[in-house]
């Protein structure tokens, strides 16, 4: 085969699974090796269930001899983010502290797809003091000294490198964008409840304007992996009770005809900027524009946005929401009323552009990824919510307003500011998901990236 494994995205190596010019034990053993070669310099995965992976690659195998119809991931391995369980294997705190005792729904749905569950990406966790473990927490493929985010930073660092082919991420504030624009792959946020989720230890909750989605280097993958996961459950008591159209129904069209409109900032994220932010935003704005050489047409609105970072905290705060370990805290009784009073004006603002335009442009994030030291700064250490600081705040500025008003997003790379990636993030309206994904993919067929990581 001339085809370099490492680097082909799933739908392709499906296929030759299909076509029986490529083996899934051939696949599953070059991952594991993939995996072996680069734990210990960027400790991307965790938990990985090695006899696992051989035994159900070998049932890939012999299903491919037999002759049986397969499924959309028939073969390709996958791995997710460690608060989702996989039976046998260690949960993760504070979403639980046992051996699960089951596969999440997600897993469960994987694995109906043909994949071979690999085990668990790095999340890194909360210390006692609320801060980060940075000791255990994954490094950036593109520099091991600088982060590739938080949360799920395991799976964007596990992409990126190409020790998977696609991996299962979260976003409940930009936990899924913002580690894929620092590593230099795409991060998908759906439409909130049209993947399900069900918190069988009845603990942390994943969160309403959470959503469990793909990490993947191509738009296609992520268009089949998130078409396999969503849709509604009748354990999910939550989730949205309607299937929303297939993510990859748009794929085959281009960006022709489509309205964009842009903004640098919604009014008021600069606020939060750091030293390189004017050339990221700058270098991001040149890519959203260059869609009007393939038939889109960009224009910058004028709407301006509140800044809802502090009103979205204190809102959470006054919930007694626990996330990702931090709890609530004392808010003013008003508090409350006001963060919901922020939220409908956004909503409402987002509602007259998108009667203008089918989709906007933004930055997924106004930096580069920073070293570890200088990102430990930046994020929130105490144990309440009110704790995070201006770094914290700067982090999610362009993403967490999103999960707020339940907006689908994704972000695709779109070239390196200082030689480090970042990321342009489409967004849409509930339920767009697969427009959104259509304009992804234009963008990324007109403008690839070919680029891989040194450590790679």
């Amino acid at each position: 085969m001339t085809e370099d494994l490492t680097w082909m995205p799933a739908w392709r190596i499906r296929e030759l699974i299909g076509a029986r010019e490529l083996s899934p034990v051939e696949v599953a053993e070059h991952f594991l090796d993939r995996i072996g070669q680069y734990q210990d310099v960027l400790r991307a995965v965790e938990h990985v269930v090695v006899a696992q992976v051989r035994s159900a690659a070998k049932a890939a195998e012999a299903a491919v001899l037999a002759g049986a119809d397969l499924p959309p991931l028939h073969g390709v391995p996958v791995a997710v983010k460690s608060h989702i369980d996989i039976e046998g294997l260690p949960e993760t705190m504070p979403f639980g502290a046992n051996i699960a005792p089951g596969d999440d729904l997600m897993v469960e749905r994987l694995r109906a797809a043909g994949a071979v569950i690999v085990g668990h990406t790095n999340m890194p966790v909360y210390r006692e003091d609320g801060s980060f473990d940075y000791e255990r927490t994954a490094r950036n493929p593109w520099d091991p000294a600088r982060t590739p985010g938080i949360s799920s930073a395991g799976s964007a660092s596990a992409v990126a490198a190409g020790l998977l082919p696609i991996a299962l991420a979260s976003d409940g504030g930009g936990s899924s964008r913002l580690p894929a624009a620092y590593s230099g792959v795409i991060g998908v946020h759906s439409t909130p409840g049209s993947v399900p989720w069900v918190n069988h230890k009845r603990q942390t909750q994943l969160g309403s304007t959470a959503t469990i989605g793909p990490m993947t280097r191509d738009v296609r993958d992520a268009a089949t992996l998130l078409s396999v996961i969503a849709g509604p459950d009748g354990r999910d008591e939550v989730g949205l009770p309607i299937t929303l159209p297939d993510p990859r129904s748009e794929l085959a069209l281009d960006a022709a005809g489509l309205r964009l409109a842009w903004t640098d900032d919604f009014g008021y994220a600069r606020k939060y900027a750091v030293e390189e932010s004017e050339r990221v935003i700058t270098h991001i704005r040149s890519a959203a524009f260059a869609l009007n050489r393939i038939g889109a047409t960009v224009e910058t609105t004028e709407i301006e946005w509140e800044d809802s970072v502090e009103a979205m905290r204190r809102k959470f705060a006054a919930e007694g929401v626990a996330s990702m370990g931090l709890l609530g805290g004392e808010v003013a009784p008003d508090d409350y009323r006001t963060a919901i009073g922020v939220r409908h004006r956004n909503w409402q603002r987002f509602r007259h552009l998108f009667a203008e335009a089918d989709l906007l442009l933004c930055p997924t994030i106004s930096s580069v990824a920073p070293v570890i030291e200088v990102f430990a700064t930046r994020i929130p250490t105490g144990k309440s919510i009110l704790d995070l600081t201006p770094g914290a705040a700067a982090y999610t500025a362009y993403t967490g307003l999103f999960n707020w008003l339940k907006l689908p997003s994704v972000s695709v790379p779109c070239g390196f500011v200082d030689g480090l990636p970042v990321g342009l993030q489409i967004v849409g309206p509930s339920g767009s998901d697969a427009k959104i994904l259509r304009l992804a993919q234009a963008f990324m067929l007109a403008f690839p990236r070919t680029e891989v990581p040194p450590v790679s």
